[in-house]
């Protein structure tokens, strides 16, 4: 049987587009693994990684950072942990350094000197893919690949938000954006035992909030969000997963005192909060990003344990620039993943 010794990938294109390219199959550093992926979810922040990519390499950059498949190779650095065959996932962050002040204190998700997947290293959008192997998460037999994708970015980034939000159970915990990340959020939230207000703008997201977790919603387009926070008592923590920082600046007086905003969508502009606002109430506005692969296990875990899973869809790897302009779009609900069909 002759051994296959090329890969497709969609790798990015001009105008914002991405073009399907057969690559050979590379060869693991030492403290690598080769993926042999199996769906890689469509985010948010790929859209960035693909508008901005440097398309005078020699080599385009391969996006996508929510990828779930199998090892099929490994370097010799590599620890009996990781076997061949095993189901692996990589989110965001492609591995920490182990050196590094951050990484020193523990605090891997930090490490300055990881490759952010997608961006400075290729990602999921192929049939193959390398990854350090600090990066690497293991993935429940509970979760199939299409379901645990986006777990790795916005899974973890809205359960490790809810977690350093400050709240306890019972308390009020509010959920500014009804997309991606905040499906995601309302789910969790409601099963860690906090009461979920979802606050979204239109009727036609109301029943899903609902349905995801929500115990009220809170419609921007017919009511000051804040003011709505302010009569149920002050919410103990927002979530914001809105990119609109318009919205998100408009909210934080919804917080009860000592109340934390953790800020989760990254606006083009700049957030803009009355500091009286904040010395006043003892308020706080802390930002979160994603976490380390242990956190990543164990939102997993929580999911699996729990039964939260993401909404998505689904288009074969092959349509990946439908599935992106889908995601672009907002029309998606909630997550958009692709799949690989073709496992040889």
């Amino acid at each position: 049987m002759t051994m296959k010794t090329m890969y497709r990938a969609m790798q990015v294109a001009p105008g914002g587009m991405l073009e399907m390219v057969e690559r050979p199959i590379p060869c693991p550093d030492a403290d690598q693994v080769l993926i042999r992926v199996e769906a890689c979810g469509v985010c948010g922040a790929d859209a960035s990684d693909i508008e901005r990519a440097d398309l005078t390499s020699l080599s385009p950059r391969v996006p996508g950072h929510e990828v779930v498949g199998r090892i099929e190779a490994m370097g010799t650095n590599v620890p009996p942990m990781w076997k061949i065959g095993q189901r692996v996932g990589v989110g965001r962050m492609g591995g920490h350094c182990n050196q590094c002040d951050q990484c020193r204190q523990g605090r891997f998700h930090l490490c300055r000197s990881q490759p952010i997947v997608g961006s400075s290293i290729d990602g999921g959008y192929a049939e193959m893919m390398l990854a350090r192997i600090t990066g690497l998460v293991a993935i429940p037999d509970e979760l199939d690949a299409v379901e645990a994708a986006p777990i790795l970015c916005a899974g973890i980034a809205t359960f490790n938000a809810l977690r350093k939000c400050g709240a306890e159970a019972g308390d009020l915990v509010a959920v500014l954006g009804i997309g991606g990340l905040g499906h995601m959020a309302l789910q969790y939230g409601r099963r860690m035992g906090f009461r979920v207000a979802a606050i979204g703008r239109g009727q036609d997201v109301a029943h899903d909030a609902f349905t995801l977790g929500a115990h009220v919603y809170i419609d921007s387009a017919q009511v000051d969000a804040s003011t709505a926070l302010k009569q149920m008592g002050g919410a103990a923590a927002i979530i914001a997963t809105a990119n609109d920082s318009s919205a998100v600046s408009a909210i934080v007086g919804g917080l009860a005192p000592g109340g934390r905003m953790v800020v989760l969508g990254v606006g083009k502009d700049p957030l803009s909060i009355p500091a009286g606002l904040l010395v006043g109430g003892e308020r706080a506005i802390v930002g979160s990003i994603t976490g380390s692969p242990m956190e990543n296990e164990r939102a997993l875990g929580f999911s699996v344990l729990t039964d939260a899973r993401p909404w998505v869809e689904t288009l074969p790897f092959e349509r990946a620039n439908e599935a992106y302009q889908r995601m672009k779009s907002g029309e998606a609900k909630f997550r958009m993943v692709l799949t690989m069909g073709r496992q040889g």
